[in-house]
């Protein structure tokens, strides 16, 4: 039983299930001596949570009465006030854009986009009451034209200007490739009959497949960061008194980091090109047109 003093400092994270980023970053704030608040969907397996001693409530991002009873829940506990507020829950969705089921683009918008601005529409009185940070748990995605999907970014720079008045901090992560469960959802996901990504189906089929930290044969995929190394670094800059705006952390962010400052917009299609074989690809077609497929 956490006894709770003036003193004590709460971090609510959100989407803590076994094996992601979440449950990282809860274990590493207990260890930092911040008491952790962890959420999982409502019928998510929680063992993980109780056998590390830390509290969790159930929570679904997409429906507002599941957030307004987390907001109950963690009154009580606090006494009305939250230091930290990580926005860790989201979802993955591999697909090629000409490709893309536009339903499933908006449940991943729904978590990732909209779930976050749920959260800080209905805590911010809380936050703004210790003075304290919100972060968003962002992706290199958002940044570079990766192909066979694009990241949805959470809250980031009007956020961050509008809570200034209230010393309020907000931090946007761009993360690297870092070694989670992620992309469990979508591990079974295959192009659709007819795709003109047919011809390189193998290498779609590669990139939903992978585990990002175990090597692979594709030769970008590997050197993955460790969740837990990440999680340490997270949660170091989400409790300096003044840290950056973006903190860009994890495998490949400095060549990211680097080429977005520095280069030309465009830089990122030879890359890709190269990254994903899509020379392949236009050969294929040329040879469909010519046989007039």
């Amino acid at each position: 039983m956490v006894v709770m003093t003036g003193e004590t400092r709460f971090a609510l994270v959100t989407g803590c299930g076994r094996g992601g980023i979440g449950e990282a970053l809860v274990k590493e704030y207990a260890r930092r001596g911040v008491h952790p608040i962890a959420t999982v969907l409502p019928h998510e397996n929680s063992d993980h949570l109780t056998e590390a001693g830390i509290a969790f409530f159930p929570l679904d991002v997409t429906v507002e009465k599941s957030v307004l009873e987390l907001k109950a829940s963690v009154q009580k506990l606090t006494g009305g006030r939250l230091d930290i507020l990580v926005n860790c829950a989201g979802i993955a969705y591999t697909m090629t854009a000409i490709d893309t089921d536009v339903e499933a683009v908006k449940r991943m918008f729904d978590i990732n986009v909209f779930g976050p601005m749920r959260m800080v529409k209905h805590f911010h009185p809380m936050i703004i009451a210790a003075k304290g940070a919100i972060v968003n748990i962002g992706s290199i995605g958002g940044i570079i034209p990766f192909l066979y999907g694009c990241s949805p970014s959470p809250l980031g720079n009007t956020l961050r200007v509008e809570m200034k008045p209230f010393d309020v901090k907000v931090i946007t992560v761009i993360s690297g490739e870092v070694s989670t469960n992620i992309l469990k959802s979508d591990a079974h996901r295959t192009l659709p009959e007819g795709s003109f990504y047919t011809p390189i189906a193998k290498n779609f089929e590669q990139h939903v497949n992978r585990t990002p930290g175990k090597c692979s044969s594709a030769h970008y995929l590997d050197g993955a960061t460790d969740r837990f190394q990440y999680a340490s670094n997270v949660v170091n800059m989400s409790l300096r008194s003044a840290p950056p705006a973006w903190f860009w952390y994890g495998s490949f962010t400095v060549m990211t980091r680097f080429l977005d400052t520095f280069g030309w917009r465009t830089v990122w299609d030879t890359i890709m090109w190269n990254m994903f074989g899509l020379q392949k690809l236009k050969v294929a077609h040329q040879g469909q047109v010519k046989r007039g497929i």
